[in-house]
């Protein structure tokens, strides 16, 4: 991996060791498979799901911004090239290669891939792997296998148990959970678990409209913990989306300190809760990744989405939260843009977070690097089970 890309002017040990550390990405999902065209490839750099009007460019945001001056350079531009070169760039290449250059320049060590959202569009596990040469290790969206148990046909009486089956089959060999309960609900719900009479009724209303309609999307609030619980119950770290995301969330209900009371109906069960973006409640995220053994958190999609203030929010996720209960995402899924920035823009901002603080006498440079090696490795080789693999 060039640190030319990463480090800018080399200044010590931290530097060196932030510009080569193999970090784990710990919530991503596959790179675009196919090629893209200008406008597909701008509805893939906002979480906008709307037409992008015709008075505009998603060029002219903070990730447009940063990808014609990190991304450029790897595909073998001058930095800050005009998007129309840089879009012509990538065709030149081929999809295959734009993902072979900027994967490998992200320098990650190895990926966690959540396999839930729009799979038949980007690389799976093994196209992954093979694309960037790293281990890639599965991550089972919960609400994706209980739609896919009630679509295969269930009864209302028979679907907990059967989904239950199906989760503990499609994890067999994954290394956690996600849940996207904030989008489909957000996260004022009953936090105790559902009764059997209650799922029951739900399942066959849900079932119901599903075979009237031919769609299968979860949305009831019981059914959606009655998954959380029986991903609580499978005992895998359990990711859940908070905050920022695209307007199928309602965001003032995305704000992490909702779910304390569920934090607290969990936390003997021993199952650690893997709290995914955040922004703009980082800061909340923070305090309960302090006061839950059981809670830590990233700031990763929005890391990508402030672009050059994207220091600002890592300094920020760095306030209150013990460093051991912090851990690096980028939540790229599509354009591989998005997975080498993740990678780059967290070295870059943690990087000087940590520099400015030794350089103040505030820190040892070497405590520095100890923390960064944590947060950008150690945690999450941990928190899943792979340390034996490090």
């Amino acid at each position: 991996m060039s640190t030319e890309n990463f480090s800018g002017d080399a200044a010590g040990d931290l530097e060196s060791v932030l510009a080569t550390l193999p970090l784990v990405d710990h919530h991503v999902h596959g790179a675009s498979s196919g090629e893209l065209g200008r406008g597909e490839f701008e509805t893939l750099v906002t979480e906008s799901d709307r037409p992008i009007p015709a008075f505009m460019t998603q060029f002219d945001s903070q990730l447009g911004f940063a990808i014609r001056r990190w991304c450029a350079p790897v595909l073998g531009l001058p930095a800050h090239a005009a998007p129309e070169d840089y879009l012509a760039r990538r065709t030149e290449l081929g999809a295959a290669e734009v993902n072979r250059l900027l994967l490998a320049a992200g320098g990650i060590g190895r990926f966690l891939l959540e396999t839930g959202y729009r799979g038949d569009d980007v690389l799976d596990p093994a196209g992954m792997a093979e694309a960037s040469g790293r281990p890639v290790h599965e991550v089972v969206r919960i609400e994706q296998v209980l739609e896919q148990v009630a679509a295969s046909g269930v009864s209302a009486a028979e679907l907990p148990g059967r989904f239950r089956e199906e989760l503990a089959r499609r994890t067999a060999d994954a290394v956690g959970l996600k849940s996207i309960v904030a989008y489909r609900h957000g996260f004022a719900f009953d936090p105790a678990p559902p009764g059997d009479r209650e799922v029951v009724l739900a399942a066959g209303r849900w079932l119901s409209a599903g075979e009237a309609s031919g769609q299968w999307r979860v949305d009831d609030p019981v059914l959606l913990r009655l998954g959380l619980w029986a991903g609580v119950e499978r005992g895998l770290p359990l990711q859940l989306h908070a905050g920022y995301g695209d307007p199928d969330v309602e965001l003032h209900m995305c704000d992490p300190l909702l779910l304390t009371r569920w934090l607290k109906l969990i936390e003997p069960h021993g199952v650690d809760i893997l709290l995914l973006h955040c922004y703009p409640y980082h800061r909340n995220a923070g305090y309960l990744a302090q006061v839950f053994p059981h809670v830590y958190f990233d700031v990763g999609l929005g890391v990508n989405y402030t672009g050059s203030r994207s220091d600002a929010l890592i300094a920020e996720s760095l306030e209150l939260a013990p460093f051991a209960k912090i851990l690096f995402s980028s939540d790229a899924w599509g354009p591989a843009e998005l997975h080498m920035l993740g990678a780059h823009l967290f070295r870059r901002g943690l990087g000087r977070a940590l520099r400015g603080w030794v350089d103040a006498g505030e820190w040892a440079e070497e405590e520095a690097v100890r923390v960064a090696t944590m947060i950008g490795v150690d945690n999450a080789l941990r928190v899943y089970g792979l340390e034996a693999a490090k």
